[in-house]
């Protein structure tokens, strides 16, 4: 019987930060260990992944760092890249949208839709910040969520219910740039009418089919999957912009498109084939082959992407034709943090590569927690006093004890070699019944995604070999030369308990398959040996497994949740803390005080006012943007703090020597910074 080919990817990860156990758990973990399971039953499978490297968010950290969007995703997907490697995620290839091969890859796709008349270009209003001249592209618009009312959501996006918006749908909105409130202004783009493609993907959702043929199982798509898609088709499905008024990005490759880039959620998806265009490249394969015909494309995801993949990308996919939809989208709920939810702006949360670094002997003990508590059908939590229950209960105690009882005994009484069984009992044969439905019963569990519970059944047959260890005591039957023979037999159903265990464990704690591997000398990457009872015949010569989880002693959990409650930032609306600066490089700066003596506003420039002020050295002109918040008159007489030694510069055809600094609060109302006391102008600030 031919295996099902597979194209597996993992949601391409956002490169304007790292890692942290939310995403693992809920995308990259899982993926995984059902692609490590379909390489062991001989599929065959293309595991796709890289950085997503385009879109406003960039745009948005490069501004805040005061670096290029470039020097921003070379820097995480470095430290994306470097965890995931760390953490033994087996992708076949980590691409990144910024490489040529994608720019090409998705600008081609792009030109295929718009000549086969997929898109429509429409003229509309869109929100734009008059102060720093830009269209608004959807992060960088936050207002108030229409649905759950939460604010701080983003325009594409509430983060807090998981609703898609457009920023129109926002109540109060505000740039991210300026804080202040957009106007709206007349652009052009291309749009994806999806309100055209509501028919089929209802039929394809609901039922599976796709022009009347059976396409994928229904049942074996998850509830939430499926609710969240249908209640976007009942709604109503609308026409959604594929291009952005951003220079970052990959170009639209077509007549007007200057100055525009493909919308971030046209171009990331397109990431998945450019990456296995590539793999495939250096593999003297064809891509085609893992994106047409009988192929089982599958997307781990996270919730809040579920619209992007089960209705955008597939209506693109399915407009480019040819090419395949998805077989399944396995999209997970969210992982909470110690009662909150994991947020990068608060730094609540714990970063993979900085676990790694802390921690790099206890892989396999974060795998399995991550996979115990997996967020598949509702959202999860993990805490740091669960975290060492269960690598101490569950790890420790029973999977460790077992294979570490099993090896040092058959090292104790037959110097290592797996003995010869005697005739089996009535309990030895349920035993041997027991053992042989495992195999079956996680590989029914895994091709269902069913991942976590396919774990628990792996646990469950290390239980069962601890029982019958509990149940016939052979360390206390070796005592009597009588019970020779079954010590003998008990030992070696117990061993081949053991050499199953260092199979089904493969997929879910790979570091760990392979010292229980070593340990026994038996080494098998096939799943279907684990069907088998005698995998390791008498005779065999084993060594002790070393010590395969230490404990988690109460210090760890200490210092990671002392380390966590220093870490949180307060949660804010003000930018964040800038970079550092040397004591030197502070000292260079000279603020004193100063007296504005004169002020008028700048011609033909609504913000700014030009001012003389007396700095105790001389009399200099500043031009200052505070014509909104002061009138000339309101300034006069004001003793102001000066920064002194900028470089003088033409502002509005006026040359200004110096900057009056302001406080700013919230909303971005200025106000002078003053001295309380009656302080000449001249006075050092320091």
């Amino acid at each position: 019987m031919s295996k099902d080919k597979y194209t597996v990817t993992a949601a391409l990860p956002y490169a304007n930060g790292p890692l942290h156990l939310g995403h693992v758990a809920g995308v990259y973990l899982p993926s995984d260990i059902f692609v490590r399971f379909l390489r062991m039953n001989n599929h065959d499978v293309a595991f796709i992944c890289g950085s997503d490297e385009h879109g406003a968010a960039i745009t948005l950290r490069a501004k805040k760092e005061g670096i290029s969007p470039q020097a921003i995703v070379d820097k995480y997907n470095g430290i994306i890249s470097k965890a995931f490697e760390d953490f033994d995620i087996s992708f076949d290839i980590f691409h990144r949208t910024s490489s040529e091969l994608h720019h090409e890859t998705a600008q081609e796709f792009f030109q295929v839709l718009e000549e086969k008349g997929h898109f429509t270009k429409e003229t509309s209003q869109q929100y734009y910040d008059e102060e720093f001249d830009q269209f608004l592209a959807d992060r960088y618009i936050t207002g108030t969520c229409p649905n759950c009312k939460k604010p701080n959501a983003y325009g594409d996006q509430c983060e807090s219910c998981g609703s898609a918006l457009s920023p129109t749908d926002l109540i109060d909105p505000k740039s991210t740039l300026s804080g202040k409130t957009p106007v709206m202004k007349e652009t052009s783009h291309w749009y994806l009418p999806m309100q055209n493609h509501e028919k089929w993907l209802t039929e394809w959702i609901k039922e599976g089919k796709l022009d009347g043929v059976q396409q994928h199982d229904p049942k074996a798509w998850r509830n939430q999957v499926v609710g969240q898609c249908m209640s976007w088709i009942d709604n109503g499905l609308r026409p959604r912009a594929m291009t952005r008024d951003l220079d970052w990005g990959v170009k639209v490759p077509v007549d007007g498109g200057d100055g525009k880039v493909l919308y971030v959620w046209l171009d990331a998806p397109i990431g998945y084939i450019s990456a296995t265009k590539q793999w495939a490249q250096d593999k003297e394969k064809d891509w085609k082959d893992y994106w047409t015909g009988d192929r089982k494309l599958v997307h781990f995801i996270g919730k809040d992407n579920i619209v992007f993949h089960a209705i955008i990308f597939p209506i693109l996919l399915k407009a480019h034709e040819g090419l395949v939809l998805p077989d399944n989208v396995p999209a997970y709920e969210f992982l909470n943090l110690e009662g909150d939810k994991f947020s990068t702006s608060r730094n609540w949360a714990v970063w993979l590569h900085e676990y790694i670094e802390a921690h790099p002997d206890k892989i396999d003990e974060l795998k399995y927690v991550l996979t115990a508590i997996a967020p598949e059908t509702k959202d999860s939590e993990f805490t740091w006093k669960e975290f060492q229950t269960r690598v101490n209960s569950e790890l420790a105690d029973n999977l460790g004890n077992f294979v570490n009882r099993v090896t040092v005994l058959t090292q104790k009484y037959y110097d290592g070699l797996v003995p010869e069984p005697g005739e089996f009992t009535t309990l030895d044969q349920s035993i041997i019944d027991q053992m042989a439905e495992f195999p079956t019963k996680i590989s029914e569990l895994i091709y269902q995604y069913k991942l976590r519970d396919a774990q628990a059944e792996v646990m469950n047959l290390t239980r069962l070999g601890n029982k019958y260890l509990a149940e016939t005591e052979p360390w206390k039957m070796v005592k009597d030369p009588a019970n020779e023979e079954r010590v003998r037999t008990i030992m070696y159903i117990a061993m081949q308990i053991t050499a199953k265990l260092s199979i089904v464990l493969q997929p879910f704690l790979p570091a760990t398959a392979k010292k229980i591997s070593k340990a026994l000398n038996f080494v098998t990457t096939d799943w279907s040996h684990a069907e088998e009872f005698a995998l390791i015949p008498a005779g065999h010569p084993t060594t002790k497994a070393p010590i395969l989880f230490p404990k988690i002693e109460d210090s760890l959990v200490e210092a990671e949740i002392e380390k966590l409650n220093a870490s949180k930032v307060v949660e804010t609306t003000f930018d964040p803390q800038k970079e550092d600066i040397s004591f030197d490089e502070f000292l260079k700066m000279d603020i004193r005080l100063g007296t504005i003596l004169e002020a008028e506003k700048v011609k033909k420039a609504d913000k700014l006012l030009k001012l003389l002020v007396d700095t105790g050295l001389d009399k200099r002109t500043i031009v200052s943007g505070i014509a909104k918040h002061y009138s000339p008159e309101e300034v006069v007489g004001k003793t102001v703090s000066v920064l002194m030694n900028l470089p003088p510069r033409k502002i509005m055809g006026v040359e200004s020597n110096g900057m009056i600094l302001m406080a700013e609060d919230e909303q971005g109302e200025l106000s002078f910074i003053s001295p309380e006391k009656d302080f000449k102008a001249g006075g050092g600030i320091r």
